[in-house]
């Protein structure tokens, strides 16, 4: 999956001369945490968000400065050297960006335009949909040998059963000679499948039926 299927197009901007009372009312009217600022038709000049407003704004005691820090300009306590993404991306990348550098958003670019924005709540939504977690199904998961085929071997253990799957993930087992499938199935009675998977010689870590519950 590329940037461009999952970010957001309709993206609200403001002007580097707005002033910060400005980008607090639109992130207020928005529900929105985090403005692109652009100069130049769509050219980025920096991004304003919550905690950089809150970082700049005069302390409780200094109450009589507020009105003033509220009329400053963006451009006086916006993120300047800002991160940036291509729509062409792959989203993964940009997840594993936005987390390393601990940063809410990534404004996306093309040809030095800004053409799409991506968030932390973006990648929250596309892990949901990816993981079948927006649909009614069960959850299994099946701890298998680290080689390959395994997951055609179990895959076919629900194509007997007529179970259609939603969605798979694969991650390592702490013993790296073995691997942990996740699967999303389109069945709410799962009791069968498992025990056709253990009778089969698999490890059923998810769900745990009554019968082997020690």
């Amino acid at each position: 999956m590329i940037v461009k299927q999952i970010m957001n197009q309709n993206v609200i901007s403001l002007h580097p001369n707005d002033t910060i009372r400005q980008a607090l009312e639109t992130m207020s009217k928005n529900k929105i945490r985090h403005i692109p600022i652009v100069e130049d038709g769509d050219k980025l000049a920096g991004v304003i968000t919550e905690r950089d407003v809150k970082d700049a704004s005069p302390s409780i005691f200094q109450l009589n400065l507020k009105e003033d820090f509220l009329n400053k300009e963006i451009k006086h306590v916006m993120t300047k050297d800002v991160i940036t993404g291509h729509p062409l991306d792959f989203v993964e990348e940009i997840a594993a960006t936005i987390i390393e550098n601990k940063i809410g958003c990534l404004p996306i670019l093309h040809r030095g335009s800004l053409v799409g924005l991506l968030t932390e709540s973006d990648l929250l939504q596309t892990f949901v949909r990816l993981t079948g977690g927006d649909q009614p199904a069960s959850h299994l998961e099946v701890k298998v040998p680290n080689k390959a085929g395994m997951l055609a071997e179990v895959s076919s253990i629900f194509c007997e059963h007529k179970v259609n799957i939603s969605s798979v993930l694969v991650y390592p087992d702490v013993d790296p000679t073995f691997k942990i499938l996740v699967f999303r199935v389109q069945t709410m009675n799962v009791t069968s499948i498992v025990n056709n998977l253990q009778h089969e010689g698999y490890d059923i870590l998810w769900p745990i039926l009554p019968e082997n519950i020690q």
